[in-house]
């Protein structure tokens, strides 16, 4: 068995200024810091937006997953998202995840729905090899953090920094190939490799 989940994985140039972004937030929270407060942060190189997650699966099923996904993947056209937004799950006054992403106008634009449709493409492939379907529908965001405890002082000292209040302006990431990734978890994070590629 192998822990794995479909990604698109970011340029070298986005990987690099969303670092920035990151370094930058760290800083701020590192001089607002609590001795309650608790943060992962994700390694810039791990950064990436997950399509799906697939769990632990048995290896045998990583060709037929390829085979199945692929039509899909080359039917849809390359979608854009602007990476222009810090934001927060579940919500910024209590925030388990901080991530960037796109703005809302985007999300309720004709890109969005695209990667919803690829999205939902994927999905029905996933279902045909017994996988199970995603509760929420796809967020495209790129996860910076992750507060394991002192969410709520996280929360104040963001809502005091202003750097919600900042537009990014980090450029795009294309939603182009699709990567299966293979996730060994260690204690320094999640090592992750490509097992195969769908452009």
């Amino acid at each position: 068995m192998i822990r794995a989940f479909l990604a698109v994985e970011l340029s070298e140039g986005l990987r690099a200024r969303v670092a920035q972004v990151q370094r930058d937030l760290k800083q701020r929270l590192d001089r607002d810091a609590s001795p309650r407060v608790r943060i992962s942060w994700v390694r810039p190189e791990s950064i990436h937006l997950t399509i799906k997650f697939l769990g632990d699966i048995d290896e045998s099923l990583v060709e037929p997953l390829r085979l199945a996904i692929e039509p899909a993947v080359k039917a849809h056209q390359p979608v854009h998202i602007p990476i222009e937004r810090l934001g927060a799950f579940p919500h910024l006054v209590q925030p388990k995840i901080l991530w960037v992403g796109a703005p809302e106008p985007w999300e309720r634009g004709e890109e969005a729905q695209r990667l919803a449709a690829l999205h939902e493409a994927v999905e029905t492939c996933c279902d045909t090899l017994g996988f199970a379907p995603d509760a929420r529908p796809l967020s495209p965001h790129l996860t910076l953090a992750r507060i394991k405890e002192g969410g709520g002082h996280v929360g104040k000292a963001l809502a005091g920094s202003g750097l919600l209040d900042r537009p990014l302006f980090l450029g795009a990431l294309d939603v182009g190939p699709v990567v299966l990734m293979k996730s060994d978890l260690r204690p320094a994070g999640s090592v992750y490799t490509r097992l195969w590629e769908i452009r």
